[in-house]
């Protein structure tokens, strides 16, 4: 079966552009140019990945997610955006957004991004691990109803963790999902956010030497 996306961005040549390329590579595409009609399809169709521009008419991306989060759409979502401060990219992430990139957009690492969010499909949005209760969806850590203090990179790798369900997940595919292209990946930044983790699950998270990390959920 293919695999069916939602793309809404605003931009008429930029959206053709998209929908060209993703035809090409296998995928059914829905595309529309503005939110209310990507709200529109979302109560028709069923899609396994969203593809939604920041910046639109009427209202923002981040704000049309909220909005299907709310209803308990939990169908994963890439945002496309020109903004690059973090206050935009925190907010995109707290909405319920699983990755972004920036434009102008590399169709290669689109694609390569999109494959890696189609392969992991962990959507039940508590997770319990230990005393701790994980929104997968809002990405915050809780005990006992209150939120612990973790950082958004931090709370990304836990997710990673879990979705890897104890396999051991590789360096590479951990920087890949925690940076974008824009920024600097390193390994002793890797480290500061395992070892937040590891101050609340001090002996789920292994360290396989020289391939990544793994996290044992039971």
């Amino acid at each position: 079966m293919s695999t069916k996306l939602l793309l809404l961005e605003d931009d008429k040549l930029f959206n053709e552009t998209l929908q060209d390329f993703l035809e090409e590579e296998g995928f059914v595409i829905d595309s529309v140019l503005d939110p209310y009609s990507a709200l529109d399809l979302t109560y028709e169709n069923k899609y396994d990945l969203y593809l939604f521009d920041v910046n639109l008419p009427y209202e923002n991306g981040f704000e049309l997610l909220q909005k299907l989060r709310s209803s308990g759409d939990m169908t994963p979502t890439i945002f496309l955006t020109s903004r690059e401060d973090k206050a935009s990219l925190t907010q995109g992430f707290m909405q319920g957004g699983d990755d972004y990139l920036t434009k102008p957009v590399d169709l290669d690492e689109l694609l390569l991004r999109m494959h890696a969010i189609l392969r992991r499909q962990v959507r039940t949005q508590m997770i319990t691990v230990g005393k701790y209760q994980f929104d997968t969806i809002s990405k915050i850590l809780y005990e006992k109803e209150l939120p612990v203090e973790l950082s958004q990179k931090g709370a990304e790798l836990l997710l990673a963790l879990l979705e890897g369900q104890g396999k051991v997940v590789s360096t590479q595919q951990i920087k890949e999902r925690l940076w974008s292209s824009a920024e600097e990946a390193s390994d002793g930044a890797l480290r500061v956010y395992v070892a937040q983790l590891k101050k609340y699950f001090p002996t789920q998270i292994d360290n396989v030497r020289g391939v990544g990390y793994k996290m044992k959920v039971t």
